[in-house]
Parts: structure tokens; C-alpha cells; sequence
């Protein structure tokens, strides 16, 4: 004690107030060391989507208060089970991942729940096995959603093809199972192309350049996602289909994401409409989610203050369904589904510096 006072007192009066700080036990700003550390597992960087997601995710650590570790599985359910054991050892006090293989965590999250460590799913929900949140929006209402803009716009007739994500993954089901639900529901006079492309870009380019050689009148398309966009729009230039809306040649596609480029093209008429799904909000509410269950809160069904509904999944699950609008040049209603305009400031992509 000697020692710090005599320090504390001989310091000059600029540097006074800093060290006075560190002298005083009675201190109550938070250093580096206070704040909680938690692991967050990125599922991939080779889409503009997550990579965006990847850019919020330290923005808002900071501003929640949070330390943070992070990894990337790069779609590999093998380096993200890796990954955990990783976030297992440096002490982490609950881990966020985007697991694409929905069926395979199962034996990771049992390890995490057993460790009583909570983990928080984004964008998409596990088939088994508990965690404390889901984030992610209502991927049925974005194959609802792009069926009822094409179901719209064909005028309930005609063919469109359907981009597919990955089947492994509920939000690939959910998508393609909605799609299909609603077309044979409301416009069972519109004949779907169903490819499946397990979210990559070639391939889906690949099979919509076939699909179109054996069916020159094909007037719609669905991507899942905007893995496909590049490779679609690419196609439909080749073929002399990447013409104003206002042209009968034109196909109407129909993307999931609402990455800047996707709104972009729908301003330039490339495109017609997209569902944006958060990137931002995945980032911030994946992280909210832990510091709530670091906190020892917990949550029920019902609506949020956020604009989005928590539902009951299953026992041990709870997902927070967050809101995604369809967006579309004029901001029109499809359907009875309404959009907004692709140049509106509200949606993420428009706000990415």
C-alpha cells in the first residue's frame, strides 16, 4: 500500500487522473476482463450475405458488452463440431453458430448442454436437441412469399424453375416446401421446375441453363438465395432473357437475401424481387440472446418489442421469428403479400458503408 500511494502521489497532474483510476478499488467502469466471452462460429465467407453478417457481428459484440471469439466452419459440420471444442476450451459462456447440416450438431449440442454452455442458433433451427434461442426469420413465408409474387406476375400459368438450396438444412425444406405448397394451393396452373443446387452458385447456374434449353417459355425463377444471382443473371444474358420487365421476353426472378447487389438489380430491372432476410439483426439478436441466457433470463412465446414473434418449436426450443419483407421495385402487393421498395432505407441492404 505504501508503495501505490507514494506512486500515486508523485505522478504529474496530466497523467494523475488515469492512474488514480487504476489506484482506486472503488471503480466501477468495466475493463476488457469484465466482459463476457462468448464464441461465435461464422458457417461461411463465399456469400455476400454472411459476410455481412460476419461484418456486424463484432459491431454489435461491442456495443452489448461482450468479448469475443470467433471461427469459421466454412459449411463443414466437421470444423464446426471442431470449432466448438475450441470455444469449449478457451472458456467461452455461450456460443452462437449457423449450423447448415441441421441434423448432424445434434451430438455437439448435447455436449454444449451438458457443459451447461447455451448456444443460440442463427438463420437456421436444429432437427434435434435443445438450444436456448433460434434467430432466424420464418423461411416459409419467404417460399410463400416468392410463390405469390410469381403466381402474380405469370398470372397463374406458365413454368418456372426453382433454384433449391440444400435439403439437409431447414431453411432449404422450408423454402422449397412452402414454394410447392402454395403454387399447387393457389396457382396449380403454374408447372414447377424444381432443381435441387445444395447452395451452390454453378451448379444452379448449370441446371437453369438446361432447364431453359428444354423449355424456352419458362417465365419464372425462384432462388432460394442469392448464391444463384451472379450465375442467373449470366444464363439469362446468354439466352437473350435479361430485358426490361416491360418486355414479353422478360423471366421474372424472385431472390432470398436482400444482399445490396439483389437491390440493385431490382432498381435496374435485372430482377424483380427479393425477401431480405437480417443480416443485421441475425448479428445483433444472436448476441442479445446470449448475453440474456449469460444473464440467467428467460423467455416465452408472444410477441417481441423488436417486430417479431418467439414461438415454441418443440420442448427446449424456442425461435425468435424475426421480420423479413418481400421488396420489389414499386413497393406494389402481391398476392395480398405487400413489399416495400428496393430503395428503401430501412432494409439493411441500403445501409451496409
Amino acid at each position: 500500500m505504501r508503495l501505490r500511494t507514494a506512486l500515486c502521489s508523485a505522478v504529474s497532474t496530466l497523467s494523475a487522473l488515469a492512474l488514480l483510476s487504476a489506484c482506486s478499488s472503488g471503480s466501477t467502469s468495466a475493463s476488457a476482463g469484465d466482459a463476457p466471452l462468448v464464441g461465435v462460429d461464422y458457417p461461411r465467407s463465399d456469400t455476400d450475405f454472411w459476410n455481412s453478417y460476419i461484418k456486424y457481428t463484432p459491431e454489435y459484440g461491442k456495443k452489448l458488452g461482450l468479448s469475443l471469439k470467433t471461427t469459421n466452419s466454412q459449411n463443414d459440420v466437421a470444423k464446426l463440431t471442431a470449432n466448438a471444442q475450441t470455444f469449449i476450451s478457451q472458456g467461452v459462456k455461450g456460443i452462437a453458430m449457423a449450423p447448415q447440416d441441421t441434423a448432424a450438431i445434434a451430438p455437439t449440442l448435447a455436449q454444449l448442454e451438458s457443459k451447461k454452455i447455451p448456444v443460440v442458433t442463427v438463420d437456421t433451427r436444429p432437427d434435434t436437441g435443445n438450444v436456448y434461442m433460434v434467430v432466424r426469420a420464418d423461411n416459409r413465408a419467404y417460399g410463400e412469399k416468392a410463390c405469390q409474387y410469381l403466381g402474380t406476375k405469370l398470372d397463374g400459368k406458365g413454368k418456372v424453375v426453382m433454384l433449391e438450396g440444400g435439403l439437409d438444412s431447414i431453411n432449404g425444406r422450408d423454402r422449397t416446401e412452402a414454394f410447392n405448397d402454395c403454387m399447387k394451393k393457389n396457382y396449380p396452373g403454374i408447372k414447377v421446375f424444381g432443381e435441387a443446387t445444395n447452395w451452390d452458385g454453378a451448379v444452379a447456374a448449370q441446371k437453369l441453363q438446361t432447364d431453359l434449353t428444354a423449355h424456352p417459355d419458362i417465365k419464372g425463377v425462384y432462388m432460394e438465395a442469392s448464391f444463384a444471382l451472379s450465375g442467373t443473371l449470366q444464363v439469362l444474358k446468354q439466352k437473350g432473357l435479361l430485358v426490361d420487365p416491360k418486355d414479353k421476353k422478360h423471366v421474372f426472378v424472385v431472390s432470398n437475401d436482400g444482399i445490396p447487389e439483389e437491390l440493385k438489380s431490382i432498381a435496374a430491372g435485372k430482377i424483380d424481387a427479393t425477401v431480405s432476410q437480417p443480416a443485421d439483426l441475425y448479428a445483433k439478436y444472436a448476441l442479445f440472446y446470449l448475453k440474456a441466457a449469460i444473464d440467467g433470463k428467460t423467455f416465452k412465446p408472444g410477441k417481441t418489442d423488436h417486430d417479431s414473434t418467439i414461438i415454441k418449436v418443440r420442448g427446449g426450443v424456442l425461435e425468435d421469428q424475426l421480420s423479413a419483407p418481400l421488396v420489389t421495385s414499386d413497393g406494389g402487393t402481391y398476392g395480398g403479400v405487400p413489399s416495400v421498395k428496393s430503395d428503401d432505407k430501412s432494409l439493411w441492404g441500403n445501409n451496409l458503408g
